[in-house]
């Protein structure tokens, strides 16, 4: 889609945030632009920022693991994006003045892509997308609305990772949530 890839390579010129200053790579998306589903993550990780795709390190097998198995899908047929574009050193969480300076990617992103469903991960994501200051275990459980597209809040692969089975058991009945949407077409 040329909308996508027009911001695509204005993310990658991209230098409105001293995060630019940092980077190795700017991580836009991967997977399907036409997708029906898209993940909404943090901000890309150290092995994001090395390979240029969301979601490539352990929080990333994670999530292409639970994706094969509760949606019976890969991570080629979804759109996966970050809020923030850049790394932010040490994994800190970014800023509002970074947020703002990225927002217009994702929104553009959803506006293109047009997802049925998006599955934000984490606190950052499902706060940064709903526009709340709930977390995550509070969101999670329910769904909301994000302009046309329902949204389906979980936790992020990583905590998942930290925290075993229960998280992991929470993940996967969001994503039979995530899922139950996509098959009724709403």
């Amino acid at each position: 889609m040329a909308l996508l890839a027009e911001i695509e390579a204005d993310a990658r010129a991209c230098l409105a945030c001293p995060l630019a200053e940092s980077r190795t790579n700017v991580v836009f998306s991967a997977g399907s632009s036409q997708a029906e589903l898209m993940f909404v993550g943090e901000a890309p990780g150290h092995d994001e920022d090395l390979q240029g795709e969301p979601f490539v390190g352990r929080s990333g097998r994670l999530l292409d693991r639970l994706i094969g198995e509760e949606l019976g899908r890969d991570r080629s047929s979804c759109y996966i994006c970050n809020v923030i574009k850049c790394r932010p050193p040490g994994n800190r969480n970014p800023t509002p003045a970074e947020v703002a300076s990225c927002r217009h990617y994702l929104d553009t992103q959803v506006a293109a892509v047009r997802p049925r469903v998006i599955v934000t991960l984490g606190n950052f994501a499902a706060r940064t997308v709903l526009g709340t200051d709930e977390t995550v275990t509070k969101l999670r459980g329910r769904s909301y609305r994000y302009e046309s597209t329902v949204v389906v809040p979980t936790f992020h692969p990583s905590y998942g990772l930290r925290g075993g089975a229960t998280v992991v058991a929470e993940m996967r009945a969001d994503l039979v949530r995530a899922k139950r949407f996509l098959a009724s077409g709403t």
